[in-house]
């Protein structure tokens, strides 16, 4: 077993509202720390610097390592239609605004692939193609200003049954702006409903590319964000894979119930994964 100074450190997602319970928790081990208010286009539309500021004040002196959850409401990051296009690279220079202003130097974006997708991408020629060159005229832009501001887009898996699809687009980008995500809670849904493989399978297939991870447990029919040990999600393999890839994603708990958080990180310190 590893020693308790050698396990991944926890951190966790959550709204400004539910900072100040959480901040001595998150400072004690400087833990990781996801804001997820920033998903909200009325409040990107609006008084976002206000958010920030309350959040600054709050936070304080906290030095983990900060993120937020980009917007998602409404689109995909592949979409053909122009004027679409158009609104989502708005969205994401919201989003990048908002993190600059912050100090947050990553963004939690979805993956486009789709259950559909999978079954009928391949049906004919140029499908892959098309949907990655959509990507890039969605958030091509995005991904160049992210570079010169220091932030990375994480894409997240959502409905994805091929982890090499999202790894394929993040690395169309060549970018060091864009690494993946991975959800433990959907890629198990994924695995049960609709045939992907297992969650440690997404880790390992993402490698030295994954560079956050939303920890929450489910029951693979639902995307329940339970706390671990509610589901039905293999901890002890996902973690193993975790040590193999060479990576240090951020592990931050995304829970339905914010209250469970402390006692969720528990459980797996208790199980000798995290700490």
């Amino acid at each position: 077993m590893q020693t308790s100074q050698a396990l991944p450190v926890l951190g966790a997602c959550m709204p400004i509202s539910a900072l100040r319970q959480h901040l001595d928790w998150l400072a004690a081990d400087r833990r990781d720390l996801e804001l997820q208010d920033f998903t909200d286009a009325a409040l990107l539309n609006g008084d976002w610097r206000a958010r920030v500021a309350e959040a600054k004040a709050l936070l304080g002196a906290y030095s983990g390592r900060l993120g937020i959850h980009g917007p998602f409401w409404g689109f995909t990051i592949d979409s053909r239609d122009v004027d679409v296009q158009a609104l989502v690279a708005r969205r994401m220079d919201q989003a990048l605004d908002a993190a600059a202003e912050l100090g947050a130097d990553q963004i939690v974006i979805h993956s486009p692939y789709t259950t559909w997708d999978h079954n009928n991408l391949d049906m004919g020629l140029g499908g892959r193609e098309s949907m990655l060159d959509c990507a890039h005229a969605c958030i091509g832009a995005a991904v160049k200003r992210a570079e010169s501001l220091g932030i990375v887009f994480v894409l997240e898996n959502i409905e994805d049954r091929d982890p090499m699809d999202r790894l394929r687009l993040a690395q169309s980008f060549s970018s060091p702006a864009v690494k993946l995500s991975i959800d433990t809670g959907h890629a198990h849904y994924a695995h049960v409903s609709t045939g992907a493989p297992p969650v440690d399978y997404f880790v390992r297939l993402a490698g030295e590319m994954l560079a956050h991870v939303h920890v929450q447990d489910a029951d693979g029919y639902a995307d329940r964000h339970w706390a671990p040990g509610m589901g039905t999600v293999n901890w002890r393999a996902v973690f193993a894979a975790l040590r193999g890839i060479g990576a240090d994603p951020r592990l931050n708990l995304e829970l339905r119930e914010k209250a469970d958080i402390v006692p969720g990180a528990k459980t797996l310190e208790g199980m000798g994964l995290a700490r």
